[in-house]
């Protein structure tokens, strides 16, 4: 009885949400994408053809690809398995024109005009570069245009990778505060155990809060193709909550998935977003910056950080860790290296080195000047 009522309500709260949502990034991953000889154009077709049931509906829409490279690999016949990191790169400048190429050859049979959006991290950690790609997406939107998005593989290193597309399709939805991010993979839903051992394993409908045991069952469901396994599409459901948008995880290669589920139909696994929004600005700090040094804290810096909101003050901080400038992002760990906050830093690891430990009225008596009082301030600081 208590599992039925559980279906009810999952039921109510996922069309509750679909109905609502207005604005909706998709993001399909290499391991639907690909086959052994390179793109899977029935599922290039078919995902068109859904994303524009989606764009008729009256909503705004943005689609996350991969396979810049296996069109490549298809382009020039190339077989071999393994490859290098210049050579992935050849072959996404190869096969980047070939994959839009095909997406807009598909997309026109339904009339739709689609944008190429190629991004680096750098493009979204810094400030105003992160504004003016939103409001490039904001202006093709207005156009009725759809944003077809990749990683621009062409020059990415790992400095400037997004780690997997689940990454950037989250942080692309936080950054157009889109209400829903639909995660299109080679596996229908994330269960309760191991389905290829648990005869009784049960595929978790709806989601309301990510706590630990929902992290933990990430290694039920094995992904045979692809960078971004289960464990980072519910890394990426967490961080699209934080800003208020909804998730769902489910197959990329059943026909009409998408109609199935705005209909109503009881597919796949969604996320409920937070009842708390965290703000653009903390969004961006804690999910787009990538931590350049570390500040471990003592039990009466976390406490007051954590659970007082207060600012960090060097008095707190016990070692650091890290090259790092004025303004970069840090990241704050307890003594037992438990994540406690990330925030913009206001000294560089050379000044802090200096005044860690000590009490602010020794700041300018150390380094000779003093700006500031406080090492991370609240309002650039967010507790993880």
């Amino acid at each position: 009885m208590n599992e039925q009522i559980e279906i009810e309500e999952g039921l109510y709260y996922r069309q509750t949400l679909f109905d609502k949502a207005r604005r909706v990034v998709v993001k399909v991953g290499s391991a639907v994408l690909t086959s052994e000889d390179g793109m899977n154009l029935k599922v290039v077709k078919n995902l068109a053809k859904e994303i524009a049931f989606l764009h008729d509906s009256g909503r705004e829409v943005i689609l996350i690809t991969s396979g810049a490279v296996a069109a490549g690999r298809r382009k020039i016949n190339l077989s071999q398995s393994k490859l290098t990191i210049k050579e992935k790169q050849a072959l996404a400048a190869i096969g980047q024109s070939c994959l839009m190429n095909h997406y807009d050859e598909a997309f026109e049979v339904y009339g739709k005009n689609i944008a190429q959006i190629l991004l680096t991290h750098s493009d979204l950690s810094d400030r105003t570069r992160y504004l003016n790609v939103r409001n490039t997406i904001l202006t093709l939107f207005k156009f009725g245009v759809i944003p077809v998005i990749n990683e621009n593989d062409t020059v990415s290193t790992k400095e400037l990778k997004f780690s997997d597309n689940d990454n950037l399709g989250a942080l692309v939805a936080n950054l157009i505060e889109a209400d829903m991010f639909l995660c299109l993979t080679d596996v229908d839903a994330l269960y309760d155990s191991n389905p290829q051992t648990d005869p009784k394993a049960k595929p978790i409908y709806t989601v309301t809060e990510i706590t630990p045991e929902i992290e933990a069952m990430a290694g039920n469901s094995r992904s045979i193709l692809g960078t971004g396994g289960m464990q980072s599409k519910i890394n990426a459901a967490k961080m699209v909550a934080a800003g208020g948008g909804s998730s769902f995880i489910g197959s990329g290669r059943q026909s009409n998935i998408l109609q199935h589920l705005f209909s109503g139909e009881m597919v796949g696994t969604f996320f409920l977003p937070r009842k708390e929004k965290m703000q653009s600005r903390k969004r961006w700090i804690a999910y787009v910056l990538k931590p350049r040094g570390t500040l471990f804290l003592d039990e009466g810096a976390c406490k007051a950080v954590s659970k007082n909101g207060k600012s960090l003050l060097p008095s707190g901080i016990m070692w650091i860790e890290g090259d790092f400038s004025v303004g970069d992002s840090v990241l704050c760990l307890d003594e037992n290296k438990k994540r406690i906050a990330v925030g913009l830093c206001n000294f560089s690891s050379e000044e802090l080195s200096k005044i860690k430990g000590l009490r602010t009225d020794k700041i300018e008596q150390v380094l000779g000047y003093k700006e500031v009082d406080e090492v991370l301030h609240r309002n650039n600081l967010v507790v993880l």
